[in-house]
């Protein structure tokens, strides 16, 4: 079938389908009002009241003054914001929004993409199964939301808590914990285990539930709260302490998962989110990336637009080994001719495991399947799907650098003839055939792009996303304690694994509890700000929320022994370097 018969049939399937989403931001307004929106002023070094008189003689209003950067808040009529944009002394309006995980979607989705049978029928990692690769001895980095332990993730060992870098992190009773919904989701796709590993090889459903990787670890780091908040400096924050502490403590993070996404201004070798996902690519760690949820004619999310790392786009693939009746959901981010997704894997209304009680559970209640599992859509899922694989493909040749590993799933996967390229990419994922191939030289696997170097903008790496407390936005280039971003610096100190040192990154104390820095522009992140109060009611009311539940030390504090991988599983010298329906 021809390229131009592809795009066609992409169009047309696509109008069928309602929106879900990623891991993104989306924007949020001061206003109920739809004719009125809330923007960030900059203006020039030297700017008199020019954009102040404007916005107020337009019948809008001024907020909080950020003098830091040079710019103030304002609310005014839309149709004013282009004229507001021309005036001499204004160098950019952006719109003044909180950056999310997810943007949800409640449309119900049908229940045939189990993990079951998308493990088995779909992606058939059964092949690497049957061989005996399970994932066993493979960390896998999930920045996210955190986790919590639900069955299937509460094997000996099965997670271990990173940092916490999220805004809850002063929340003695929230601490690493997914109160969100969709960590755990994403936790359960890749690497979910109800522990009866002696039926991994078996296609019977008393084996319980299995991710992709059933045997390997999740390292999650938690950078998101309740509502999906979250700054890029955390993130980049959360990948540094993942190069830094990569193999620290028995750990063998080979693995990193980033269903995140800005709509970052600057091109990839600026931006030092894409920058922090190419060091650690570098440094022997497959970066797998959701694409976003902004449409089929939309740009990739940064960071997946840097070419080195796997960026994922979402296909429904009605739970069929079958290609012929897949589908391109509408939300799925494609790209570009110039940059566009490497690979397709299942996305839509994945049945994975519940979070009872987070955000999601609460909002979406139809999207649970029985009392254990929760439908979600979403490039996320699908970015979750390519992260087991890695994890199966480096279990089963643990030499394997990250460039053979993307090179193998690329090319290796199956065609889905009358999706449009841009949205195709090499294909749908197909572990049968990665099973089977032979590994690629090094050379021949090399990926020659151009290298990043995050000299860029901080702030233009987060877009049009901005998170606010008190009204207080946080903009320009200051993280979210308000000290200075130096793009040189810290690009020099994360090769060597310089730039987190003792809990400490950028001049401030990263350490959960102890989070230490002063403001982002006069409103301080004191302990009685994050007290989480507001988490208190009916949302964490109840048994299922209780401390017994969630904090027992065989969660938290075992975990990192790692007495649950056995000698023989472990290969210390394999290391070179959306939605819920």
């Amino acid at each position: 079938m021809t390229t131009t018969k592809r795009a066609r049939w992409a169009v047309s399937f696509a109008a069928f389908l309602t929106a879900a989403t990623a891991l993104v931001a989306a924007p949020v307004t001061a206003s109920s009002d739809t004719s009125t929106v809330s923007v960030i002023v900059r203006e020039t070094a030297d700017a008199a009241n020019e954009a102040e008189n404007y916005v107020t003689h337009h019948g809008g209003s001024i907020g909080n003054q950020l003098a830091i950067i040079d710019s103030f808040e304002a609310s005014l009529p839309a149709t004013a914001v282009a004229d507001l944009e021309a005036l001499p002394s204004v160098v950019a309006v952006t719109p003044n929004a909180a950056v999310q995980l997810l943007d949800w979607d409640t449309t119900p989705g049908h229940t045939r993409n189990t993990m079951d049978r998308i493990t088995n029928d779909v992606l058939e990692a059964d092949k690497f199964w049957n061989d005996g690769s399970h994932g066993q001895g493979i960390d896998i980095a999930l920045i996210d939301s955190g986790v919590v332990p639900v069955e299937g993730l509460t094997v000996a060992g099965k997670i271990v808590n990173g940092p916490d870098l999220s805004f809850e992190s002063q929340a003695d009773n929230l601490m690493y914990l997914d109160t969100y919904g969709h960590g755990t989701h994403l936790a359960g796709i890749m690497a979910g285990n109800d522990g009866h590993a002696s039926n991994i090889t078996t296609h019977s459903v008393k084996r319980g539930f299995l991710g992709v990787a059933p045997e390997a670890r999740v390292v999650s780091i938690k950078v998101a709260d309740a509502n999906g908040n979250t700054d890029v400096s955390q993130v980049i924050a959360a990948i540094d302490w993942v190069v830094q502490h990569r193999n620290d403590n028995g750990l063998n993070i080979r693995v990193l998962n980033l269903s995140f996404g800005t709509d970052s201004t600057q091109g990839y070798r600026l931006d030092p989110l894409a920058y922090a996902a190419e060091v650690a690519w570098k440094h022997g760690i497959v970066v797998v990336v959701a694409a976003g949820n902004d449409g089929n004619d939309s740009r990739l999310r940064n960071p997946a637009t840097n070419p080195f790392v796997i960026a994922v786009g979402a296909l429904d693939a009605n739970g069929t080994s079958r290609t012929r009746d897949d589908w391109l959901p509408g939300f799925s981010s494609c790209g570009t001719a110039t940059r566009h997704v490497d690979v397709l894997a299942p996305g839509k209304s994945i049945v994975s495991l519940r979070a009872p009680g987070s955000s999601a559970d609460l909002d979406f209640p139809n999207a649970r399947v029985d009392d254990r599992y929760f439908k979600g859509s979403g490039t996320s899922q699908a970015a979750a799907m390519v992260s087991g694989a890695a994890a199966l493909l480096i279990s089963q040749r643990p030499d394997l650098t990250p460039d053979q590993v993307k090179k193998i799933l690329v090319d290796t996967t199956d065609t889905v003839w009358w999706i449009a390229d841009e949205c195709h990419g090499a294909g749908l994922i197909d572990l049968d055939a990665a099973a089977n191939a032979s590994t690629p030289s090094a050379l021949a696997a090399l990926q020659t792009h151009d290298p990043a170097t995050g000299l860029g903008s901080l702030e233009a790496a987060r877009g049009s996303m901005h998170v606010a407390m008190d009204g207080v936005v946080l903009i320009g280039e200051q993280d979210i304690f308000g000290q200075y971003w130096n793009g040189a610096s810290w690009s020099g100190a994360s090769w060597s694994g310089a730039s987190w040192s003792g809990g400490e990154w950028n001049s401030s104390t990263w350490t959960g509890a102890s989070w230490s820095g002063a403001s982002w522009s006069g409103a301080s992140w004191s302990g009685a700000s994050w007290s989480g109060a507001s988490w208190s009611g009916a949302s964490w009311s109840g048994a299922s929320w209780s401390a017994n539940t969630w904090n027992g030390a065989s969660w938290s504090g075992a975990s990192w022994s790692g007495a649950s991988w056995s000698g023989a599983s472990w290969s210390s010298n394999g290391w070179l370097g959306g939605s819920w329906d």
